[in-house]
């Protein structure tokens, strides 16, 4: 389609560097008002907050799937070749992936997309985060760690039946209204405010919109480019490449999303008069983000993508490889979390011991 607009001076990997910026500038901007993580709807200990990130998410989910599906029902975008949709699943990989960054992005205080809009805000230690994760991740991709993820990938089983149940009308029709259900239980049983609310319904639109323009609107038969939406894991790694090589490679999708959610959190930030220079407190804290940091971007390789790569983009188009990276990432988020908490009141209970003795 990308021929008709008559823009031959603008290639379409130019163009989806454009769109990635505006999507980019968008989510920046939203997620930093709304606090829009994954990570606070699972683990956070304020109820209220931990309920008010649940139903924003669940939000956005719900929005993203029922959009993703409307675009494959009107016949814009086909997931039929997509890699979220391929049979031969790698379940070693996405176990161990999904694990990975959800400890992670415990260990952080917050995932990939995240670390992003906070980034933005004057926080060095999201900042410090980011260039780690996308080194690792590149390093996963293309680099020492890729055996790694070569020699994982070749443990698969054979997911067909279950894919092809998945992109049925009638299991397609069953997730979307379900997504209506979530959709309005969140907005009826929440406090959350209908801002915070439209916040991530907003967010969730900008998934179909990131699919829809990469997989229709700027398709080029002579000159094609990746199907791909909101994520943060690969795009993290074509932004360091592209970065040391810009002279010949250019910018991609990725690249302009990642430059987007920096200015639109920046921005969203200094008008609000909340940016603030934020470090790290003491060495171990250093110590725990920069291996969080690390277990990010080797999870989120081998996982196929982040909470908003293979949880809104990936589930949005009823993938059930990018679902089982979901549930593995909250399993690894849960599990960190617990063990971590229950360290903390261990370590409390032998000082308050202490100090009955003394």
């Amino acid at each position: 389609m990308y021929e008709q607009f008559g823009i031959e001076w603008l290639s379409p990997t130019a163009a989806s560097a454009l769109l990635g910026l505006t999507l980019g500038v968008v989510f920046g901007a939203i997620s930093f008002r709304t606090r829009f993580c994954l990570r606070r709807a699972l683990v956070s200990t304020n109820t209220s907050e931990k309920l008010n990130a649940v139903a924003v998410w669940l939000t956005a989910l719900g929005v993203a799937l029922v959009g993703t599906q409307l675009s494959v029902f009107a016949g814009w975008i086909d997931f039929s070749e997509h890699r979220f949709h391929a049979t031969d699943l790698p379940l070693a990989l996405l176990a161990l992936g999904g694990i990975l960054f959800g400890v992670g992005m415990v260990l952080t205080r917050g995932c990939a997309s995240r670390m992003s809009t906070l980034a933005g805000s004057g926080n060095i230690r999201a900042i410090i985060v980011l260039l780690v994760f996308a080194v690792t991740a590149h390093s996963t991709l293309k680099g020492v760690l890729s055996p790694l993820r070569t020699e994982l990938a070749d443990f698969t089983i054979d997911v067909s039946q279950v894919s092809a149940w998945m992109q049925s009308p009638v299991f397609t029709v069953i997730a979307v209204l379900f997504s209506f259900a979530v959709v309005a239980a969140a907005a009826i049983n929440s406090n959350t405010s209908k801002a915070q609310l439209l916040g991530g319904a907003l967010i969730g639109l900008l998934v179909p919109l990131g699919w829809i323009g990469t997989g229709w609107v700027l398709q080029d038969d002579f000159d094609p480019i990746v199907f791909q939406s909101l994520s943060f894991t690969s795009p993290s790694a074509d932004w360091l490449f592209w970065s040391i090589a810009s002279t010949s490679v250019g910018a991609g999708f990725g690249v302009g999303l990642l430059f987007g959610v920096f200015f639109g959190s920046a921005a969203t930030a200094l008008i609000t008069r909340e940016f603030e220079w934020v470090s790290f407190s003491s060495p171990a804290q250093t110590g725990r983000y920069l291996s969080g940091a690390i277990l990010m971007g080797v999870g989120g390789v081998l996982a196929g993508g982040c909470t908003v790569g293979a949880g809104l983009s990936g589930v949005s188009s009823l993938s059930f490889s990018a679902l089982l990276s979901l549930v593995f990432i909250v399993f690894g988020a849960l599990a960190t979390d617990y063990t971590l908490r229950r360290k903390e009141t261990v370590v409390l209970s032998g000082n308050g011991a202490a100090s009955l003795a003394s």
